[in-house]
């Protein structure tokens, strides 16, 4: 049995903590809000997010940061990117002696546009064990028991292979990478195309737009993951074209619905206090607008992403955009 630090009380967090703890692991879930982690605590279950799926006798629930780290060989981290690196910082001084870190955050460094393994790197360590939890998973259909299947990308062999161990089960199927910079980018991508796709479909667009939006969502995600250093093959796997599959076209993905009330006409305010969750897709489509733009990559559809939701564009305008430009070869 294998002690596990889980950071993030959300419903992903949550999720796999669950996970973890069923599989037999002994496993502590953090959560940075105390009136949060209280009812977790006495409920035994996350009633928020994550309704009817109680929590086993093998998962403990703390609020004390230090005291979820301490002696725990690995940490895996689930908080919004926005925090990934002032939480590393928090923690830094209580890990246990070569600490192992994982994280299933979606995103980039808001003021950088950095990869999260370059926080970790420089926060922790270069030379620490590290990688990536990333795919086409719900936290609901997780915490239901539902079939599923995911990518571990480490440069470790041995901690992949480690973290691909804990989560296995016979609902639950991990497949281990080491392309840590294709997984990161297209988990992040993905959000931002979610939230175009979403309009698509709240303009009334249907299948046709949808498809079109998704494959060629596919193919500037790639162009931008094969500039930075990420392999080909990662983006035609899960944690590519799957979790950008899943997240543009069912309504369990916030990005999606966020997409989806702007495209209606809604106030942003209203959309997303409705969903009452981090939607992500929101500041990553500014940061990687900003890291197209860096490195010379075309991103048509991220481009009028970012434009809806940080210039004020109009979803139709912005689709009219991206039709009338020059057409090319595929």
């Amino acid at each position: 049995m294998t002690r596990i630090s889980v950071l993030g009380a959300g419903s992903w967090g949550t999720a796999l903590a669950l996970l973890l703890a069923r599989n037999g692991h002994d496993t502590v879930l953090w959560g940075h809000h105390p009136d949060h982690v209280r009812h977790l605590s006495q409920e035994r279950c996350n009633r928020r997010y994550l309704p009817g799926a109680p929590f086993p006798d093998t998962l403990q629930v703390q609020a004390d940061l230090i005291e979820a780290v301490r002696q725990s060989p690995i940490t895996l981290i689930a908080v919004p990117s926005h925090a990934f690196r002032d939480l590393l910082i928090r923690i830094r001084p209580h890990l246990a002696p070569a600490p192992r870190i994982a994280w299933a955050t979606k995103g980039l460094e808001t003021d950088s546009q950095r990869l999260l393994h370059e926080i970790v790197a420089e926060e922790i360590g270069q030379d620490v064990d590290m990688a990536v939890l990333s795919g086409p998973t719900f936290a609901r259909e997780v915490a239901a028991n539902l079939p599923t299947a995911m990518t571990v990308a480490s440069r470790q062999a041995d901690f992949a292979q480690t973290l691909v161990s804990l989560l296995h089960n016979p609902r639950f199927r991990a497949y281990r990478s080491e392309d840590v910079i294709g997984v990161q980018l297209g988990g992040a991508t993905k959000n931002v195309l979610a939230i175009a796709a979403g309009v698509a479909d709240g303009l009334g667009f249907g299948a046709n737009a949808r498809a079109a939006l998704i494959t060629r969502g596919l193919a500037e995600m790639t162009r931008l993951g094969l500039a930075l250093g990420g392999k080909p093959e990662t983006f035609m796997g899960l944690a590519g074209v799957g979790d950008l599959m899943l997240t543009c076209t069912d309504n369990q993905s916030r990005n999606r619905r966020f997409g989806l009330g702007l495209g209606q006409g809604l106030p942003r305010e209203q959309v997303t206090r409705e969903i009452g969750q981090e939607i992500e897709g929101i500041m990553t489509a500014r940061l990687v607008y900003q890291l197209a733009q860096r490195h010379g990559i075309d991103m048509p559809i991220t481009e009028q992403t970012y434009r809806i939701l940080h210039q004020g564009l109009a979803p139709l305008e912005a689709v009219e955009n991206l039709f009338l430009r020059q057409p090319r070869p595929e």
